[in-house]
Formats: C-alpha cells, structure tokens, sequence
C-alpha cells in the first residue's frame, strides 16, 4: 500500500470532523488500528479499503491516491480520442493527441474558475506563464528542426539564456500577488473542493483532475529522490 493511501485515509476522517474511534466503530475495527492504518505502520486489506470507500464515498482509486478526482474517473487514451473533434487527431501520435487533449482541458477548466474572480491582473499573469512555457518549447521544437530563427525577434541567444523562463517567474510572482490583494479586499473565491468543481465542471473536470495528480505525483517523487 503506498503512503498516500495512510496520508488521504486521515484526510478524509479530519474533512468529516470526525474522531478516529467513531470512524473506527463504524468500520469495525479498533481505534488503535485505525490510528496504525493513518500513520502508515500496518496496511489494511482489501475489505477493509471497501469499506472506507463507501464510508466517506469515495473511490478506491481517490483512498489509494491514484487520482485526485474523488470519482476515481481517469481519462484514458481512449476516452481522449473518442472526444476528439474529427480532423483534430494528431497523426502518427496517440499519446500527443491524449496529452494535448488533457493539457488544453485543464487549462480550459482552470481559467474558467479563474475567471469567476473577474481580475484582468491575475488572468493576464496566468496566460502570460502559460504562453512563455508554450513559447519556449516550440522555439527548442522550432530550432531542433532546423528553421530559420529569424522568423523570431528574440534572438536565440537570448531565447537559450533563459528569457522565458525568468518571464515566467515574474508573471507567477504577479499572479500569486494579484490573488493576495484579492483576499486581502476579502473577495470571495470560488469553492476550489473537489466536490464542487466536479459538479461545476461534469466530465470536463477530469482533465484537470488527471494533470494535477500526475503531476504532483512526478514532483512529489522528486522530492524523494536522495
């Protein structure tokens, strides 16, 4: 069993409010190997999983952190291509077609909750970090081909020297500041819980869903490395 399986266990029990003897009792084991299963120390059965799952309703891919869509729905290859647009198949590339496909759902997703807030400084950062992270892998695309760069007005020397990336740390700093002042004004943001924008956004939220946790299992296993 992994560990994020023990960390959304205890998740799960404290976002119901709710002791580790009731939880316990209502599983039918006993507080003490409760409190074995959330710190890691002992791995529960399949029975067990069962249970929990349908104790805090949720699926066993969520309990077991294979996915952060409580639904447990994970895209697959081909659920992308049998929501493709005819001709927007990439050919030659299944899996270019899936990742495009997921990148530009999220995105879609993600900038419809940002929008709710109705900050043209958040909304401009946020697209000005996407469009430098674009920019900068099609300009190594563009030149590993062979084009001619001068098609560019930022010259390669200075696209090689890392422009990109630095734009895209300034423009994260705008963000992240333009939803402090938010706050700071006590605007309201919308529910950002899983239950909610899974109702807000039905089907389309699993796009998001996919990239966040694929990604925070790839920066989580970095941090891991010694």
């Amino acid at each position: 069993m992994n560990s994020e399986f023990s960390r959304t266990l205890s998740l799960l029990r404290q976002e119901k409010g709710v002791s580790q003897r009731t939880v316990a009792g209502a599983l039918g084991i006993s507080q003490a190997l409760l409190s074995h299963y959330e710190k890691g120390i002992r791995e529960p059965g399949l029975a067990f999983v069962v249970r929990a799952c349908d104790y805090y309703n949720v699926s066993a891919d969520f309990i077991l952190g294979r996915t952060l869509s409580r639904e447990g729905n994970m895209l697959t290859e081909q659920d992308i291509l049998n929501a493709a647009e005819p001709g927007n198949i990439l050919k030659g590339s299944v899996l270019a077609t899936l990742q495009s496909k997921l990148i530009s759902g999220a995105v879609g997703v993600f900038f419809e909750i940002l929008g709710k807030l109705g900050d043209k400084a958040a909304i401009n950062a946020a697209a000005a970090y996407l469009g430098s992270a674009v920019y900068q892998l099609y300009r190594h695309l563009y030149r590993a081909s062979g084009a001619n760069e001068g098609y560019f007005a930022l010259d390669s020397a200075a696209c090689t020297m890392g422009v990109a990336g630095a734009d895209m740390k300034l423009s994260e700093a705008r963000y992240a500041q333009a939803l402090r002042n938010l706050a700071a004004q006590k605007a309201e943001f919308p529910d950002m819980s899983s239950g909610a924008v899974t109702a807000a956004y039905p089907g389309r939220c699993q796009s998001l869903t996919q990239v966040l946790s694929t990604t925070d299992a790839r920066l989580n296993g970095l941090t891991k490395q010694p």
